[in-house]
């Protein structure tokens, strides 16, 4: 029997495999903050992919993410929805693609919030 992972990948070839287990670390680190384990909306999980990807990539974190083919936080709405439908993760009927459209910025997100300061400038005190 193949891998789930490796026919979602041989049907949508826009992301790499380390995006999606990424994703599935990054439901764990969702739940990980909940105050109970419970099913987690678009936007839940969105922030916890943020969060996540701040702790493991740092400054990096865009780079790293565009790497796997991710550049906005509807990518990763194509992601879940991949998992989705191969059964990896389960969704209600609440739960859309649009939930995942234009959430936040990948350059406000993980590259501003890691600007330096330039030359002539002091680091905050």
């Amino acid at each position: 029997m193949e891998n789930p992972l490796t026919q979602i990948v041989a049907q949508d070839r826009r992301y790499k495999p380390e995006a999606y287990v990424f994703v599935h670390d990054a439901l764990a680190h969702t739940w990980s903050r909940l105050d109970q384990h419970r099913h987690v909306t678009g936007r839940e999980l969105l922030d916890g992919i943020k969060d996540l990807a701040l702790k493991r990539y740092g400054p990096m974190a865009k780079a790293v993410l565009n790497s796997w083919g991710v550049k906005t936080t509807s990518d990763f709405g194509a992601i879940v929805f991949n998992m989705v439908n191969a059964g990896l993760l389960s969704k209600t009927d609440e739960d859309h693609i649009e939930d995942f459209h234009a959430v936040y910025d990948f350059d406000d997100a993980f590259v501003r919030s890691y600007d330096l300061p330039g030359p002539g400038m002091q680091e905050p005190q």
